[in-house]
């Protein structure tokens, strides 16, 4: 199974770069009007400028798991993108929210080394 998920904006090149920061790279793929980074084996992040997409700009939240997020966060940082205090939960994931030019919501989730290692039922 496949997942495309399309995050609908307002300017395609003021979000390529937003993106390409949030990424930490260049677009993984084009196709047509659609800028695509792969974010798993068979998964991707998608953003589109087109008219029909309009009235979804802003509404979309995604959570991505990560191994890294103290790196993320201090490359965003770098290129003045702010985000929402991080978040640790009860069971020692640490999340934070992160909007891009439109308001969409793109969050971080990282696991902590027990919640890693504990076996699920």
């Amino acid at each position: 199974m496949d997942l495309y998920s399309v995050v609908c904006v307002r300017d395609l090149a003021t979000s390529q770069k937003w993106f390409e920061v949030f990424f930490g790279r260049p677009a993984d793929e084009i196709i047509g009007e659609e800028l695509l980074w792969q974010v798993g084996e068979n998964a991707w992040v998608v953003i589109d400028d087109r008219h029909m997409r309009a009235a979804r700009v802003g509404g979309t939240m995604i959570t991505l798991g990560v191994t890294d997020l103290d790196d993320i966060l201090a490359r965003l940082t770098a290129y003045g993108i702010e985000h929402e205090p991080v978040e640790t939960y009860g069971n020692g994931v640490r999340h934070v929210d992160i909007l891009d030019p439109d308001g969409n919501s793109l969050s971080l989730a990282q696991a902590s080394a027990h919640t890693l290692s504990t076996p699920r039922a």
